[in-house]
């Protein structure tokens, strides 16, 4: 039906349109003011000290020129070339490095573990023992890096003390190198139960009638494991895999608590020194706040090479549902 016009010229909207775009204005305020405080605490407290801190990382900005009065002054890239000479960088970067590739599989492998059997216990014990996996994961940072130095010290220790009731002798762990970033990856894979919990839902969306079919064409319990299982869950495990990635790049509370603590030289516990803990100690100990946002600005820049590497090489291995292949 052909609206009516007057003089040749079409009538305004009517009151009910008027009245929805009124409501959908209305709507539009309402939920900018719900986002506001994230916007106001990013801008604040996210985007505004990384720009500072670019720009305090090409300067000689520390304490030392607030004590003396002296100003700050650029300094260019010597901040930057600074991190390729110092000898702490390569060793912290390698510590991390190498604390990563221990935990982020390791977590994963006995999350998924974990999740599997709880699939098989039930709802009635499921509950229970999803509880009780997941304490360990709201468990304080530094309460774990306390936990740390009494499960492992040495033959005091929880831990060798009951390797003794199976006659194996347990190493020196807060001790000996090699074991430092081991007992530190075992501590964070003890905390797995948000991991689990990530895996445990995505287990459950796996459509039941792909295992019948698999078994249907006699596919065992492994391989449809493999071929069911894991590419289902296959954008969980990518997605842990990142988070957990980040976080052992930026491993400190519990490594912290446990080997600097005390307030000791950072040669002192060199198998323990991880990049954020030398970081943190460059710019709220040593005051050198300049070179500290250059370290921050390397890590920021690993991270994201890290994060987009992963993306493009597991993008082939990964499987979403409803997504259509060409």
């Amino acid at each position: 039906m052909s609206s009516v016009t007057v003089n040749g010229a079409v009538p305004g909207p009517t009151r009910a349109r008027r009245w929805l775009s009124g409501f959908r204005e209305k709507e539009a305020r309402t939920a900018y003011l719900f986002i506001f405080p994230w916007i106001f605490g990013f801008l604040v407290l996210t985007l505004g000290p990384m720009i500072f801190s670019a720009y305090y990382s090409f300067t000689n900005y520390g304490v030392q020129q607030i004590a003396h009065i002296s100003p700050t002054k650029t300094v260019g890239f010597d901040n930057y070339k600074q991190l390729y000479h110092d000898p702490y960088i390569g060793i912290a970067l390698r510590n991390t490095f190498e604390y990563g590739l221990m935990m982020v599989p390791a977590r994963i492998i006995v999350a998924l573990l974990l999740a599997m059997m709880l699939m098989r216990i039930g709802d009635r014990l499921g509950g229970l023992f999803r509880t009780i996996f997941y304490i360990p994961h709201i468990t304080p940072p530094v309460a774990i890096g306390v936990l740390v130095l009494t499960l492992f010290n040495g033959p005091f220790g929880v831990v060798d003390k009951g390797l003794k009731l199976i006659h194996i002798n347990g190493p020196y762990w807060l001790t000996q190198p090699q074991w430092i970033k081991p007992t530190i990856a075992i501590m964070d894979v003890w905390a797995c139960g948000g991991t689990m919990v990530i895996l445990l839902a995505a287990l459950y969306g796996v459509p039941r009638h792909l295992y019948e079919a698999a078994a249907m064409d006699g596919a065992s319990k492994v391989r449809q494991f493999f071929n069911v299982t894991l590419p289902m869950i296959s954008p969980a495990l990518f997605f842990c895999f990142i988070i957990l990635t980040l976080a052992a790049l930026n491993q400190f509370t519990v490594a912290y608590t446990a080997f600097f603590n005390s307030g000791n030289d950072t040669t002192t516990n060199s198998a323990a020194l991880f990049y954020a803990i030398y970081l943190f100690r460059q710019a709220f100990r040593f005051f050198n706040m300049g070179f500290a946002s250059a370290m921050a600005w390397l890590l920021f820049a690993i991270s994201m090479t890290i994060t987009a590497i992963n993306i493009f090489a597991t993008k082939r291995f990964v499987f979403y549902q409803g997504e259509q292949k060409r």
